[in-house]
């Protein structure tokens, strides 16, 4: 079963960037985020709509 919320570094490999990248999407509003605690967390389905938004833009 695959986990519901990434940590930064988790969704950082899915995506082929580094952390510091992530931290700038979700800081630019491009990637969704939730804090758990005094954690970042990263939805697997925002992984996805990031992607998709990414096809989007070079259709």
């Amino acid at each position: 079963m695959e986990p519901i919320l990434l940590r930064v570094d988790e969704a950082a490999h899915l995506l082929g960037i580094g952390r510091t990248r992530v931290y700038d999407l979700i800081r630019l509003g491009q990637l969704r985020s939730v804090k758990v605690f005094d954690s970042r967390r990263i939805p697997r389905d925002a992984i996805d709509e990031y992607v998709r938004s990414l096809m989007a833009q070079a259709a």
